[in-house]
């Protein structure tokens, strides 16, 4: 079977740890051509990501093809597998989403609160028509999605969308495992994390190390600062003893947005006056890594790339794609349809959680019902997501306003309507859905 993958936002600067993946896993996960595809505005990048793509594949003489275009719909043609890494707007759309909030004094974040909110906007009517030009021109390939807000994206797919052959993903459940094999000094493979929760919103229940409960001795050592597992777009001091003893679980990075919020909003709005929101760094480094990435000696991914914030994204995307090939039915954390996994939500709605990964796809290891102690929280952020979504299909401004005032990093009413009128204007040109009434 000759293997084809697409990479649907092929000029991004995470691209080159997808191929490093791929050549990688070569032996398990023989691909022989790597499809890079983009839109207009992304062709100068593409270009020199497919160079670069290339030399990679050379250095490392294995048999795989690499082409590139902007004609998204000749590159699906006949492809296994598809992943999904676009940015709507582009860094330019972040720095709105980032900048608008804190300008109000809320927290601005590109997946969280007001913003992850407009970048949901903005991609789930995209997404949308690669779903129907997969169920069209591949309709046996799976879509592996890992771009954000992934849960939310991922659940507006399977809900309305032609294609359900998808699976999202995240590097948070990752990075979290591989934190704590550093904490505990032993073999990433030995751990295994029970998540429970949403995309971003994720809990570590439990901690095994070779089947062994070492829940308690984690959650001892996460009292020490100087152990974390934050990715590199999210500063965190730790948690306290406090908050630690009375959970007994992992919180993940993205909790300091909820749970730490006044410290959160703190550092982003000095950083807002001093540097910039996280949006003009990432743009910073994301023109340097270009300039590595056009040097034509430069045959390996940079380890510059690691600045990025979005490390281990393409290493969950592979063993997912490498898990369905050979039927495996491993372990992996993914963001799949509910279907009574988690008892105190919906069927329909998408959660994250571990699942056995086989030709079938993902099948959800049941959960049962919630801790008492997150069910409500986890039930709230699920609630925004479904409003989101919503809004999102129809342009329906009363649902956008609903899920703005009751998400925690929002909450009051002036500020919601505020927050609304000026990205929904800041976004105009990528938000048709709510202007075709009007």
């Amino acid at each position: 079977m000759t293997l084809k993958l697409v990479i649907i936002g092929g000029g991004s600067s995470y691209t080159p740890e997808i191929i490093e993946g791929i050549i990688d896993r070569y032996d398990q996960f023989p691909v022989r051509e790597i499809a890079l595809v983009d839109i207009e505005k992304g062709k100068e990048k593409l270009q020199i990501i497919a160079g670069l793509a290339t030399r990679m594949v050379q250095k490392a003489n294995k048999p795989i093809v690499i082409t590139s275009t902007l004609e998204r719909r000749r590159a699906l043609r006949g492809a296994n597998f598809v992943t999904s890494q676009i940015r709507v707007g582009g860094l330019k759309a972040r720095e709105k989403d980032e900048r608008i909030p804190l300008s109000y004094g809320a927290l601005g974040q590109e997946t969280n609160g007001a913003g992850g909110i407009f970048k949901a906007l903005r991609t789930i009517p995209v997404l949308l028509e690669i779903s129907k030009d997969m169920q069209e021109l591949c309709p046996d390939a799976w879509l592996i999605n890992f771009t954000n807000p992934a849960g939310m994206v991922t659940e507006a797919l399977l809900k309305y969308g032609k294609h359900k052959r998808i699976i999202g993903v995240c590097n948070i459940p990752f990075n979290m495992r591989t934190g704590v094999a550093e904490i505990l000094q032993c073999n990433v493979e030995d751990i295994e994390i029970e998540f429970v929760g949403l995309n971003h919103f994720v809990f570590g229940r439990r901690v095994l190390v070779k089947g062994v409960d070492r829940t308690a001795t984690v959650v001892e050592r996460l009292k020490d600062p100087t152990n974390q597992y934050a990715p590199a777009n999210i500063v965190s001091e730790g948690w306290s003893s406090t908050f630690l003893s009375a959970f007994m679980m992992l919180p993940n990075p993205y909790h300091s947005y909820y749970f730490k919020g006044a410290d959160m909003l703190e550092k982003n709005l000095k950083a807002y006056w001093e540097n910039g929101t996280r949006a003009e760094v990432v743009q910073q480094v994301e023109a340097e890594l270009f300039k590595k990435y056009e040097n034509k000696d430069l045959e390996e991914k940079p380890t510059e790339l690691e600045q990025r914030g979005g490390a281990f994204y393409s290493d969950a995307a592979c063993n997912v794609m490498t898990s369905i090939y050979n039927n495996t039915g491993d372990v992996q954390t993914v963001n799949v349809q509910n279907n009574g996994t988690i008892s105190d939500l919906p069927d329909e709605v998408v959660i994250e959680t571990n699942a056995l990964i086989g030709a079938s796809g993902p099948r959800p290891i049941s959960i049962g019902a919630l801790p008492l102690s997150i069910r409500g929280i986890i039930q709230l952020m699920k609630n925004v997501e479904e409003l989101v979504i919503e809004a999102a299909i129809k342009g329906d401004r009363e649902r956008l306003y609903q899920a703005l005032l009751i998400n925690p990093l929002v909450r009051e009413e002036a500020l919601a309507h505020d927050l609304m009128e000026d990205l929904l204007e800041a976004h105009k040109e990528d938000l048709p859905q709510f202007y075709q009434q009007a």
